[in-house]
């Protein structure tokens, strides 16, 4: 007898539904050497997010989490529910903002919801999706929002 296997992935282009939100857990506590790392793995040399002494001299009174780095975390969170091993490619990001300051020690929750989707038209058997991803901290509130349009496989055997 043999047994029953499932591999993890992203759902496929014809699983995504319209309007329907995806909670992604678990969340992200977002520390101080993330922020370092990142801002340094990138070449950012703002002190917002590298010197504790200047930034205790600005409004926020201490670094901030680099705002590149929180994008990047609320992409990632959405990769196991709804893109791992599905995905072709991203497209495009569009309507990027931050609304409020990610700290040392926040944890920041994502959610997604699919805008829209449509078969590709020069890609049998795949499709285009718009994605709303949202990241919220621990407090619920807004940290960062992004519009992203992806490229998804449809189902093996399926149209998309």
């Amino acid at each position: 007898m043999s047994e029953r296997r499932i591999t993890q992935r992203g759902l496929y282009f014809d699983e995504l539904e319209e309007g329907v939100v995806y909670e992604h857990r678990p969340g992200r506590t977002m520390t101080e050497t993330d922020n370092v790392l990142f801002t340094t793995l990138t070449m950012n040399p703002q002190p917002l997010h590298l010197d504790r002494a200047w930034s205790e001299g600005t409004e926020f009174g201490e670094p901030l989490m680099n705002s590149m780095h929180t994008l990047a975390t609320m992409v990632g969170l959405s990769v196991g529910q709804l893109t791992q091993g599905t995905i072709v490619a991203n497209l495009g990001f569009s309507e990027v903002a931050f609304p409020a300051p990610v700290r040392h020690g926040d944890t920041i929750y994502c959610e997604t919801r699919v805008l829209e989707k449509r078969a590709s038209r020069s890609r049998p058997g795949q499709g285009i999706a718009t994605f709303e991803h949202r990241a919220l901290n621990q407090h619920g509130e807004l940290v960062a929002t992004a519009v992203r349009k992806v490229l998804m496989q449809g189902s093996p055997g399926e149209e998309a």
